[in-house]
């Protein structure tokens, strides 16, 4: 179990070059060297990550391996006891022959706690945007279409967790309403 607290002491930029042990977190915690592992900067779970755990979006510090590739993330944690990273729950489930996951305040992250919003600050749902000019367009037309009505099934087969049924019914009438024309004739 690690906090939400612990984890900006960590994470925060002032940390850089200065919070290097995991005893320097919590006293009771091994007078070991961290290694820290993420996402990189141009990454969207960088900028969540960030602004969930230490209050604003791009702010961390700069001293730990960040990847756009969370499999760099799965191989440094394994590889080393003393190492933490965060990376999308997917990918943690697929490597969990490798991986410890943390709870974070006490709230083990599974599809259920992300499900039910109980896993905070570190569930988030993740939109696609379509432009309203775009739907001009029939290829964009039937994307949206094929996404908003397999969704519910797809998206677990790549190990993240659906939004409600009613979520993408919302969608599909929102998109239905634009004047564009109706995607779904």
């Amino acid at each position: 179990n690690i906090t939400v607290k612990e984890l900006k002491n960590i994470w925060q930029p002032s940390s850089q070059a200065k919070v290097l042990k995991w005893s320097q977190v919590k006293s009771a915690w091994p007078e070991q060297t961290m290694d820290l592992f993420g996402a990189g900067a141009d990454s969207g779970t960088f900028d969540y990550f960030t602004e969930a755990i230490v209050g604003k979006a791009k702010s961390s510090r700069g001293d730990y391996t960040a990847s756009e590739d969370d499999n760099t993330s799965v191989t440094g944690v394994a590889r080393n006891t003393h190492a933490i990273g965060y990376m999308p729950l997917a990918y943690a489930k697929e490597n969990l022959d490798k991986l410890k996951i943390l709870k974070i305040n006490g709230v083990e992250p599974s599809e259920e706690t992300v499900r039910k919003g109980t896993y905070t600050p570190l569930s988030r749902p993740v939109f696609i945007y379509v432009k309203k000019s775009s739907l001009a367009k029939e290829e964009v037309k039937k994307f949206a279409h094929f996404f908003v009505e397999g969704a519910f099934n797809f998206v677990p087969e790549v190990g993240y967790v659906s939004l409600p049924k009613n979520a993408y019914s919302t969608v599909k009438e929102h998109l239905v309403k634009e004047k564009t024309g109706s995607v779904f004739k």
